[in-house]
Order: structure tokens, then C-alpha cells, then sequence
């Protein structure tokens, strides 16, 4: 006869206990939930963290048609213990942008991004410090800072053009862009920020770990080894630190006076005045933000914001400029008109700005697709985001980008690259709903860089390329991966257009 397990007794206590707890976490839920649209009950800790992980679209579109349920332009849900606020109405999304301060709110970039993405980071900084690092980061973004980044970014283009037209060649098939352009923008964002201070070797490594950071960033925060978000961290970790030595090699070479080639050549070139400056005036202590690990924490957020979102806008611009071949015909005759494949000189900074349809045509991508259509908060305290509503401490808060891009904006499901002409300038008439780089303090610092490097893909794309999508039934609905883009990775046939591809000068 077997002995009854000593904790036999104790299962009843235990089974209260654990009923106890999911009743409280659903009072909780509730409590904060109010009359805001949202699951009348949720799971245990976890809550709609599976559903949010299985098909982020679905889950986030749920969110948008709760939200269109009420004049609050709200709604909540539950993810993995954290109490979420989804946003669409834009006065509310401005409000939080406004309020990014140590009493009201923070922003985190990703749910649980303050882990994975390190300590020097300059998305969650605010107040003076980070007016003063943006302050230190300007002069990366002047013109012509933005013209020795334009040549550089040409050059890659350019070479990851003609493989891909192989590609496709040898293929005989369609072939799937995104990996291809994510390659693309990773080497760009490689030379454009560290270029000569990068091996062929450390590349390499370079792009395994932005890998699994990628990976990473779709994962549950599952903290333990051999778990997808403890590499994504620890691959953070070894990329700062990669970046962090790039840095040191650039500020032995602009001490020796030699013009800079990258961005991080003309930051170490201002730090450097900084400093000397500072020695004049007998300070001797270096510039806060100037130590090489703290440099190296922020290029790697330029390199993220650079990186992914950049790989959605070119994706959508293709697909986009293949479903309006009207828009199309009218970029490849302006462009023909400013610069030719066959004159082998690289498009200069005034070209570029001759290009206005080619402009508009970029900021109308962007805005339809906004690449980030989230833009994560947590409340620092409780907050009054309307007069019936208070966000509560600890809530993590979406005010949706893609939401406020089809609100305002006439005929806002149409692509209209018109609407950005002098004429019309709803730019600047709906200011206040074009949101894709973001609003207030932290509006994205290098939204310029962003833009030339649309624009250059653009005119260099529709130049030199014939391309055609491969058309199936749901191919352009949104996937998040973790930026959006095309549910087919933006599948094309591709085949050379020019008579012959440029030669660039000294390369």
C-alpha cells in the first residue's frame, strides 16, 4: 500500500492560492482596463502574449478596431504582466511624444528593450542629457557630412543592384528582396558609419550578430541560455562593442588631422575641438557621452533605426512604384532628365534636390508605410491622457504612426506622391498626422540620412532595373518582422534596364 505524498494534504492550500492569484491579477487587469475597449479577461501573467508572437498584424489590427469602437480612439490589452494602452487618435499620440520626462513618460523603442539594447542608449535618455548628446550628434547630419554619406551609400547600391539582377538571372524565377535589401542597408549602414575601420572578417561576425538580434527582437524576453532573446542581448553587447573600437581607430585618425570618410570620422572630429577647446580653457576632463563604450551604445542605435526601418521603405517603394506604373514612368523621366547611368558620375547632393517628384515620391512611402508603426512608452506615473481616462504607472503605451498616417490626409488610402508638391504641401497642412519620424524631443535625429538613401535607391532602381512583382493573392498585406514589409518579401523578376551600369570615379 503506498504512503499518500506529503504534499497531498497542502494540494487544496495551493490550489486556492494559485485561483487567489489569477483572480487578483484579473481585478487588477480590470481595474486599470475601466470602460476602454479591450479582452474582458485575459490569461494568467502571459496574457495575448501568444497571440501577439503567432501574428502580430492580426493582433495589432484587432487593437486599431477597438480603438475605431469609441470617440477615445483607445484601447488595452495584457502582455506577458505588462498592462498595454494602444493609441490611434494623433492629438493623443502627440501628447505622449510631448510628455517623454522622468513624471509623466519613457521612451523604450521595444516592450522590453531597455535589456536587450544595452546601457548607453540613446532612446532612453531625456531632459538636458539628451538635448546634449543630440547637440554632439548634429554635426554627423550636415550637408556635407550628408554628402560624403550620400557617395557611400551610391557605391553600395550600386554593387547589390547588379548582384541581385544575377540573382534573378540565374534564378530564372522570382526572388524575394528582403534579406537581400536588409543585406544591402547593413553594409551601407556599415560604411556610412564606421567604413574603413570595419574588416572584411569583422563584417562577418557584424552581420551574425545583427542576426540574432533581429531574431531576437520577435522572441519572447525570455532571459536564459541558448533562449533567442539572450543571444539577441548578448549580440548586442558584442556590436557596441565592435563599434566601440571602431571609434577609438577614428579618433587616432582625426587626431592626425586626415579628412573624415564616415560618420563617426566627423563626430570624433567635433569631439575632438570639444576637447582641445575645452584644454584652452584649462578643463582637462573629457566631454560627457565621449568615452568609446558610450559611442559605440549610440551608433548602434543609429544602426538599428538605420537599418531595419530603411529595409521596409525601400521594400514598400518597390512594391508601390510596381502596382502605379504611372508614378513610375514619371521618376524614371525625371531622373533621366537630372542624371544618366552612362555619364559614370555619381548623383550629387544637387541633383538629389532637384528631384522633387522623386522626394515626394519617397515621403509618400513612408507615409502610407510608415516602417515603425509603434512607438512604445511606459508610464513613469499615473497620467490624465483624456479627461475620462488616466493611464496607469507602469503601462506600456502604443501610440500608433501607422494609425495617424490615414487620418487627415485626403483620399488617405490612395498612394499620391502629389500630395507632397508645392501646390498642395498636405505635408505641411497635416503636419501633425505625418508621423513617421516620430514627434517631440526624440524625433528621429537622422531623418534626412533616411531620406536620401530612399530617394538614391529609388532613382538608382528605377534607372537601371526592369522589374516586375510576382503577384499572388495577400502579397502586399503587412507582415512584422520586426519593421513592416510585404507578406511575400516582396517577390520580383529583375532584369537590366541601362545600356550598361556606371563606372563611379575610384571605383
Amino acid at each position: 500500500m503506498s504512503s499518500a505524498s506529503p504534499l497531498t494534504p497542502l494540494l487544496p492550500y495551493i490550489t486556492c492560492f494559485i485561483i487567489l492569484l489569477v483572480l487578483v491579477e484579473q481585478i487588477k487587469y480590470i481595474s486599470k482596463k475601466r470602460s476602454i475597449p479591450g479582452p474582458s479577461v485575459v490569461l494568467p501573467f502571459i496574457g495575448n502574449a501568444i497571440a501577439l508572437v503567432r501574428n502580430p498584424t492580426k493582433f495589432w489590427d484587432q487593437q486599431s478596431s477597438l480603438a475605431k469602437s469609441t470617440t477615445a480612439g483607445l484601447s488595452v490589452n495584457y502582455i506577458i504582466g505588462n498592462f498595454i494602452v494602444f493609441i490611434r487618435d494623433t492629438e493623443l499620440s502627440h501628447k505622449v511624444f510631448a510628455n517623454v520626462r522622468p513624471d509623466a513618460f519613457r521612451l523604450v523603442g521595444h516592450p522590453f528593450g531597455k535589456k536587450l539594447f544595452g546601457e548607453h542608449n540613446l532612446i532612453y535618455m531625456m531632459g538636458q542629457d539628451h538635448k546634449n548628446l543630440r547637440r554632439r550628434i548634429a554635426p554627423n547630419f550636415t550637408p556635407r557630412a550628408l554628402s560624403t554619406y550620400t557617395a557611400l551609400q551610391q557605391i553600395t547600391i550600386l554593387n547589390h543592384l547588379k548582384s541581385w539582377v544575377q540573382l534573378s538571372h540565374k534564378a530564372q524565377a522570382p526572388i524575394p528582396l528582403r534579406v537581400l535589401a536588409r543585406d544591402m542597408n547593413l553594409e551601407t549602414s556599415q560604411t556610412v558609419f564606421v567604413g574603413p575601420y570595419l574588416t572584411p572578417k569583422a563584417r562577418q561576425s557584424f552581420e551574425r550578430d545583427y542576426y540574432l538580434f533581429n531574431v531576437g527582437l520577435m522572441k519572447l524576453p525570455i532571459d536564459l541560455p541558448g533562449m533567442a532573446f539572450r543571444n539577441a542581448r548578448l549580440a548586442v553587447d558584442r556590436l557596441a562593442g565592435t563599434l566601440a573600437s571602431c571609434t577609438a581607430m577614428s579618433k587616432k585618425r582625426m587626431e592626425n588631422g586626415e579628412e573624415p570618410s564616415c560618420l563617426i570620422d566627423y563626430w570624433m572630429q567635433d569631439t575632438l575641438r570639444e576637447i582641445a577647446e575645452a584644454q584652452l580653457a584649462g578643463d582637462t576632463s573629457p566631454p560627457p557621452y565621449s568615452s568609446d563604450a558610450e559611442i559605440g551604445g549610440y551608433l548602434f542605435d543609429f544602426l538599428f533605426a538605420a537599418q531595419d526601418a530603411s529595409t521596409s521603405s525601400l521594400l514598400w517603394a518597390v512594391t508601390l512604384l510596381d502596382s502605379h506604373p504611372d508614378v513610375l514612368v514619371r521618376v524614371r523621366d525625371e531622373v533621366a532628365g537630372i542624371w544618366s547611368p552612362e555619364s559614370d558620375e555619381l548623383i550629387t547632393t544637387d541633383q538629389l534636390r532637384e528631384m522633387r517628384y522623386t522626394q515626394a515620391v519617397a515621403r509618400e512611402v513612408v507615409r502610407i508605410r510608415p516602417p515603425a508603426t509603434l512607438v512604445p512608452h511606459i508610464a513613469a506615473v499615473d497620467f490624465p491622457l483624456t479627461e475620462n481616462y488616466v493611464v496607469p504607472k507602469g503601462a506600456i503605451v502604443f501610440p500608433s504612426v501607422y494609425e495617424s498616417s490615414f487620418q487627415g490626409f485626403p483620399e488617405p488610402d490612395r498612394f499620391d506622391p502629389d500630395r507632397f508638391s508645392e501646390e498642395r504641401q498636405e505635408d505641411q497642412i497635416y503636419k501633425r498626422n505625418f508621423l513617421a519620424f516620430g514627434a517631440g524631443a526624440h524625433q528621429c535625429v537622422g531623418q534626412r540620412y533616411a531620406l536620401n538613401h530612399l530617394v538614391l535607391f529609388i532613382a538608382m532602381f528605377a534607372s537601371l532595373i526592369d522589374f516586375k512583382r510576382d503577384r499572388t493573392d495577400g502579397c502586399d498585406d503587412i507582415a512584422y518582422v520586426p519593421t513592416i514589409c510585404p507578406k511575400d518579401d516582396c517577390r520580383v523578376f529583375l532584369s537590366r534596364r541601362c545600356v550598361r551600369y556606371p563606372s563611379f570615379p575610384g571605383h
